[in-house]
């Protein structure tokens, strides 16, 4: 207990400064600063994999699975990188919300803390649940296994002038129904007084949709880290290390989304190979330096050729 409330810690801490110092007055983050803390949080998150192999190297947490210091730090590496990947597609909805709802560049780091707040919640109880079905119904990962592989089909057949619109969705309609909506803007709160009525401003609106958008993103990136590992702490940690940095991350890609068009086909190859480990999980046991060479040549073949196909537009 005292490794997962001294990780908890770590997280509450990170956020106090990110907020309450770093963050303290609204201002649109710039290209130089959302890539200084894009390297900052990919660096802390994969030095954290150092701390996870000393964790299992003295036996601070329980070892469900009986791994080695090694193994385990694999395992969180890769976790890891399957949800940074995953977060991807993320990044793509987050933008279109932001452009729907005319939010400023300058709030919008506002409404991605308090939405990664909400994430980290939703997400352990995700986790907690996702461990307790594996661990008591062993074919459960045959189910999460083909519902990833249905997903990667979803997105390969899913036509690039397809457009989401959050004002159509489910849940905009269902708030507007519950409380009065207001299309201005008043500095960074998320509530104003109009005529004597509380009324939402579009930031709350934006913040609700980004939270119940990344539950639904979860039901893909959590089946696809259990079918790395089981191991509680290496689940919530890789996948928690990689929710903290996706705030800088939407700043970094926010403008550069429509030069990687391929890396929707890297996403599809990622999630379709994770849901076959998973059905062959019982039968076969894939080496961890396969899954990570799969993630890293998907991604590296997605950057490559949007890139290419640009280069080969342009001349």
């Amino acid at each position: 207990m005292i490794v997962w409330i001294s990780f908890i810690a770590l997280i509450v801490v990170f956020l106090a400064l990110d907020l309450g110092v770093f963050n303290k007055n609204p201002h649109e983050i710039t290209n130089k600063e959302a890539s200084m803390w894009t390297a900052i949080w990919v660096s802390t998150a994969l030095l954290f994999s150092l701390v996870v192999f000393f964790i299992f190297k003295h036996g601070w947490v329980d070892n469900v699975d009986n791994l080695t210091p090694t193994k385990a730090l694999m395992k969180y590496v890769t976790g890891y990188l399957i949800e940074l990947s995953l977060s991807i597609d993320n990044i793509f909805v987050i933008a279109v919300i932001f452009t729907s709802f005319k939010i400023p560049k300058i709030f919008q780091h506002r409404v991605l803390f308090w939405g990664i707040i909400g994430a980290i919640v939703f997400r352990a109880l995700m986790i907690l649940f996702g461990v307790f079905l594996i661990k008591k119904f062993d074919w459960i990962i045959y189910v999460f296994g083909v519902f990833l592989i249905y997903t990667a089909i979803k997105l390969a057949l899913e036509k690039d002038d397809e457009h989401y619109d959050p004002r159509s969705s489910f849940v905009y309609k269902t708030i507007r129904k519950i409380i009065p909506v207001t299309t201005e803007l008043n500095s960074e709160h998320f509530f104003i007084r109009k005529k004597h009525m509380l009324v939402a401003t579009p930031l709350f609106i934006a913040l609700i949709i980004i939270e119940f958008t990344d539950i639904l993103f979860a039901l893909d990136s959590i089946p696809a880290i259990l079918a790395i590992t089981s191991d509680p702490f290496l689940v919530f940690s890789s996948n928690i290390m990689a929710i903290l940095g996706l705030r800088s991350m939407y700043f970094f890609l926010a403008n550069m989304l429509e030069r990687f068009g391929y890396l929707k086909y890297s996403l599809v190859v990622i999630l379709t190979f994770v849901g076959i480990k998973m059905i062959l999980s019982h039968h076969i046991e894939m080496p961890e330096w396969l899954s990570l060479s799969v993630i890293g040549a998907s991604l590296g073949a997605g950057i490559w050729f949007s890139l290419y196909k640009e280069k080969k537009q342009v001349s």
